[in-house]
Formats: C-alpha cells, sequence, structure tokens
C-alpha cells in the first residue's frame, strides 16, 4: 500500500535540521505522493506575523497533476478546490498534531495526487499520517479517513469516482481510531436521518481497517530501521 522515502534537506535556523518524508501511495488507481517538513521558524514571507506563541502553525497545501484523472486540469493548484481540500487538511492535523509542544513554528503538509479514483480527500489523508509520523511529528493518535456513501439503497465505503459520479449523497470521515474522536466529517448533499448513521458507521469501520494496515506499515518500518541502526 505505501513506501516509504526519507531523506534530510539541509538545516533551518536555529541549526534544526529540516526533515522530508515522502510516501508514495498507490492503491485501486490512487497514487499521490505527502511531504512533510518538521517544525522550524516560519519560512514564508509575512508567516512570521502570524505565528503563534503558544503552538505551531500547521500550513497544508494540496495540488493535483494535470494528468491526474482522464481530463486534463489547466492548473494543478491554487483553484478553489485545491484551497478547499487544503483548508480540510489544516483543519484534520490541526486536531491530532500536539502543536503545543512547538510553539512559534511552522509545521508544512504538501500533499500531491498523480492518479485519483475517488477518495481524494481519504488517500491525502492516510498518506500524509504516515509522512508526519516519520517525521518524528509528535501526535495523538493516527488519523485514518475514508469516504462513504449512499449509492441505490447501500451504504458503501471507500467511494470509487464511478460511484462518486453516481450524484448520490456522500461523506468524508476522519476519524482518531484509539480515542473514536472525529478529526473531520464533511457531507457534500442531504441524507435523510434514518440512513445516516449506516453511511457513518460504514466510513468509520472502513477507518479502522485502514488504521490496522498502517499501524502495520509503521511497525514493520521502525523494525527495518532498528536493524539498520543497529539497535
Amino acid at each position: 500500500m505505501a513506501v516509504l522515502q526519507s531523506r534530510k534537506a539541509g538545516d533551518g535556523e536555529g541549526g534544526e535540521g529540516k526533515v522530508v518524508a515522502c510516501w508514495d501511495v498507490g492503491g485501486r488507481g490512487r497514487k499521490g505522493l505527502a511531504h512533510v517538513f518538521s517544525p522550524t521558524l516560519p519560512q514564508i514571507r509575512g508567516s512570521r506575523a502570524r505565528a503563534l506563541p503558544d503552538r505551531a502553525l500547521v500550513n497544508c497545501q494540496y495540488s493535483s497533476a494535470t494528468f491526474s484523472t482522464g481530463e486534463r486540469k489547466r492548473r494543478p493548484h491554487g483553484d478553489r478546490k485545491s484551497c478547499e481540500m487544503g483548508l480540510q487538511l489544516r483543519q484534520t492535523f490541526e486536531a491530532a498534531i500536539l502543536t503545543q509542544l512547538h510553539p512559534r513554528s511552522q509545521i508544512d503538509i504538501y500533499v500531491q495526487v498523480l492518479q485519483a479514483d475517488g477518495g481524494t480527500y481519504a488517500a491525502c489523508v492516510n498518506a500524509a499520517t504516515l509522512a508526519v509520523l516519520d517525521a518524528g511529528i509528535p501526535m495523538r493518535d493516527f488519523v485514518c479517513a475514508c469516504s462513504a456513501g449512499f449509492v441505490d439503497g447501500t451504504a458503501l465505503a471507500d467511494l470509487s469516482h464511478v460511484e462518486e459520479a453516481a450524484g448520490g449523497p456522500q461523506l468524508a470521515l476522519a476519524l482518531l481510531p484509539a480515542s473514536g474522536q472525529i478529526a473531520l466529517l464533511e457531507m457534500d448533499a442531504r441524507l435523510h436521518e434514518d440512513h445516516l448513521e449506516q453511511v457513518l458507521e460504514a466510513a468509520a469501520w472502513a477507518s479502522r481497517d485502514v488504521h490496522t494496515v498502517l499501524d502495520r506499515v509503521v511497525r514493520q518500518h521502525v523494525q527495518e530501521a532498528s536493524v539498520l541502526l543497529g539497535d
């Protein structure tokens, strides 16, 4: 499901190294990269004025390659959808990262989709979670996400592009599995309250399954790193 590549990327101000963790995530026609920079002094012009005295500033940017879908995009980033996705990612990780441990600093998360087939938000969250963990940034818990919808009277999880194009009600859920807390929940159409619990449970069940996979991948990566370091 995921292949990790991590490397150092120079030194930040104050002699602190900047770590870049890149996850190449694939599965059922979905591919992308997540880059996470460990907490540093704000580097973007004007961002120092926005630095928070009691916690870190989380900066998330989303982009998709022009060839990521069947139709060529003119703008890989900066459009309305990209800005909304970046905001959703920022809200999600602000709820999970222990930002109070890094006051007056900035954490940058960049996600790029190379191939899309539905469930884009969930794929970005799951990839970025792995990258944040590999960058050594403390979190309250994994953040695991999944999409769900109500198609032909049935609750479905992990919607494909075809299922999303069917036009039924859909929701995106980001879950902290250990506590069961919801980091983000968004629905893009009306859904009768009689079906809401069914669709929400489908998304939560799939998110917990994602957590099982991510936890196994992280443990395997830690074991491999320990062997390389001789611990």
